[in-house]
């Protein structure tokens, strides 16, 4: 994540409007008005009302049907991240909780349809082993599942999609089923498509129906969370607009 992003996202976002605001002091208007909408922000930004409206604007994709994986030829995974000296497993790094989930639906996809394998994910911060890497040890070792290409280089979706392309058009491969969660995968079908491949969305881990009531209103972490990805999406999809990838 640029610096950039965040400054743009909760909670930094919430702290710069509350430090500005006691800056141009609480006793003036604008002042007073811009530590209320960092803290109220903050908060709202917790409920789960919040973050299931933010994602679900971004899920606009259901899960494929067996017609549409039929006319398939690869399956892409891409990588959402990796947690650090993980000691369970007896890896080192592995597949952070996003990746696992994706790394799940695609076991059952490759289950479903034995289509081969690709995953996608680099050195985002320089690590030792590519982000590919610990991918295809957890597809072996976890799922049994086999990989047959590893795109190690990439540090973006942006990249995730050209190297991946580059990968699959050496086998005369057009047509990808791509798993990420549901709410990334409007910007990366976007990245794939700008690359010249057919795309075949394969959406895992949709968005939760808030709690009826008072619940649906109470602030927790893990929403703030959740929305701080949601709003993080939001603002790479203005990004691919301003490129042209998006309307």
């Amino acid at each position: 994540m640029t610096l950039l992003k965040i400054l743009l996202l909760p909670p930094t976002l919430n702290v710069l409007l509350v430090l500005l605001g006691l800056l141009l002091s609480p006793k003036r208007f604008l002042g007073a008005l811009l530590i209320m909408l960092g803290l109220f922000g903050l908060l709202l930004f917790a409920t789960p009302m919040a973050s299931h409206t933010l994602r679900q604007g971004l899920e606009p994709y259901t899960t494929p049907s067996t017609a549409q994986l039929e006319s398939v030829e690869a399956i892409v995974i891409l990588g959402g991240g990796r947690d650090y000296e993980a000691p369970e497993f007896g890896w080192g790094d592995a597949p952070a909780n996003p990746t696992w989930r994706r790394l799940a639906y695609a076991a059952h996809l490759h289950r479903q349809t034995e289509l081969p394998l690709l995953v996608s994910g680099g050195r985002v911060h320089n690590e030792e082993s590519a982000e590919a890497n610990l991918m295809a040890v957890a597809l072996r070792d976890v799922f049994d599942v086999p990989v047959r290409w590893l795109e190690g280089e990439s540090r973006s979706t942006a990249e995730n999609a050209r190297f991946s392309a580059d990968m699959l058009r050496a086998e005369d491969i057009a047509r990808v089923a791509l798993v990420s969660q549901a709410w990334h995968l409007p910007r990366a079908v976007a990245e794939f498509e700008a690359q010249g491949l057919a795309v075949v969305p394969a959406p895992t881990e949709f968005t939760s129906p808030p709690p009826e009531g008072l619940q649906a209103w109470l602030p927790r972490a893990y929403h703030l969370n959740q929305s701080t990805r949601a709003l993080n999406e939001w603002l790479g999809r203005a990004g691919q607009s301003l490129r042209g990838l998006l309307p």
